[in-house]
C-alpha cells in the first residue's frame, strides 16, 4: 500500500516514526509537504501537484498539519478527499478541533466536563465575567497557542483584566479559564486511534511551573485511565470527528475535565514514556480502513455487474 504523510519536514520525530512504522510493515511510504502542494480544481477532476508531479498513486494520507498552517493544510486534505484518497484526519475534523472556542462549546453541551471558560468581546463586561470563574488565579490562553505558548497564569483579578486588555489591543482573542488547583500542575494525555485508547501518560509540570507540556520540562509516567476517563476521552475524540487524536484532560474534584482535543498529537513524548508503538497503531488503522473501503467498492461493482 502507498501511504503518504503530509508534513512540513521529514526530520520531525512524528513524521519519522510514522514513516518507519509503515516501512517495517512493508508499505511504500512518502512525505508530502502540504505547504508546497498546488491544486487544480475542475469539473470531476481534482488534482494535487507536488514538486512538479501529479499525485495519483497514493492510497492514503496521514496529515501532520501544524496549527499555523491549518487553513491551507485542510484545503489540501479536502482535495485528497475529493480524489477518494483515504485520510486519517478529515479536513472538517481538523478545522473543528483547531477552533478551541467552538470545540469547548461542542464538548460542554455534549455532557463532557470542561474547565469553566469565558471569552470576552466587550471589555466593559470583563470584571463581572471574571468573577463568575471564582477566586484567582486564572488561566489565560491565546486561541491559537500550542505547546503551552500563549498560556499565562494570572495571580489576581486585576492582573487577569490587564492581560486580557493588552491582548485585545493587539487584536488577539483569548480564553480565560478557572484554575484547577487540585490537579497540582498535572494533566493526562491520551491517544485515541480508531475509537480505541492506545496509549496514556500523566504529565507533571516542574516546580514553579503550571504548564505540563513536555517541551517545557515536564516529566511523564504511563498510567491507566479509569473507566470514566476512558469513556470521556473516546467520546471527545468522536465528537470532534477525529479517528486519530490526542485528548488532554485534568483530574478535578468534579471529575475529568477535557482541556483540548488535538488533531495532530506529537508522538515523541507518548512513545518514549509508554513504550507503545503509537505510529504503528496509526498505520495499522489506516491500512485496515483502506482495505475495508476497497472491499466494499469491489462488492458494489460486483453487484452492478450482476
Amino acid at each position: 500500500m502507498h501511504i503518504s504523510i503530509l508534513s512540513r519536514a521529514f526530520n520531525l520525530y512524528s513524521t519519522q516514526s510514522l514513516y518507519r512504522a509503515g516501512f517495517r510493515r512493508g508499505h511504500k511510504m512518502g512525505v508530502i509537504d502540504h505547504q508546497r502542494c498546488n491544486l487544480i480544481i475542475e469539473k470531476n477532476l481534482p488534482q494535487v501537484y507536488f514538486e512538479g508531479r501529479r499525485i495519483n498513486d497514493v492510497d492514503a494520507i496521514i496529515p501532520r498539519v501544524g496549527a499555523s498552517v491549518t487553513s491551507y493544510g485542510a484545503t489540501v486534505i479536502k482535495q485528497f478527499e475529493l480524489m477518494n484518497v483515504f485520510t486519517s484526519t478529515r479536513s472538517d475534523a481538523l478545522l473543528q478541533s483547531r477552533d478551541k472556542l467552538r470545540s469547548l462549546q461542542k464538548l460542554s453541551t455534549s455532557d463532557i466536563g470542561v474547565p469553566k471558560t469565558i471569552i470576552v468581546n466587550n471589555l466593559e463586561d470583563l470584571p463581572q465575567l471574571i468573577r463568575t470563574l471564582g477566586p484567582p488565579p486564572f488561566v489565560i490562553k491565546l486561541l491559537e497557542g500550542t505547546h503551552g505558548a500563549g498560556v499565562i497564569l494570572a495571580e489576581s483579578t486585576n492582573a487577569a483584566i490587564s492581560i486580557v486588555e493588552a491582548f485585545h489591543k493587539i487584536n488577539q482573542k483569548v480564553l480565560v479559564q478557572e484554575f484547577i488547583e487540585e490537579a497540582s500542575g498535572a494533566d493526562i494525555r491520551a491517544i485515541v486511534v480508531g475509537g480505541k485508547v492506545v496509549a496514556t501518560m500523566k504529565r507533571q509540570a516542574p516546580k514553579g511551573e503550571f504548564r505540563s507540556n513536555l517541551h517545557r520540562g515536564a516529566t511523564a509516567i504511563p498510567i491507566i485511565l479509569t473507566e470514566e476517563e476512558e469513556k470521556i476521552v473516546k467520546k471527545s475524540a468522536r465528537l470532534m470527528g477525529l479517528d486519530v487524536a490526542g485528548v488532554d484532560l485534568l483530574q478535578s474534584k468534579r471529575g475529568p475535565l477535557i482541556m483540548e482535543v488535538n488533531a495532530s498529537p506529537g508522538l515523541e513524548g507518548i512513545e518514549a514514556t509508554t513504550r507503545v508503538d503509537v505510529a504503528g497503531e496509526i498505520i495499522d488503522f489506516v491500512v485496515q480502513k483502506v482495505k475495508k473501503i476497497s472491499a466494499y467498492q469491489r462488492e458494489q461493482r460486483w453487484k452492478v455487474k450482476r
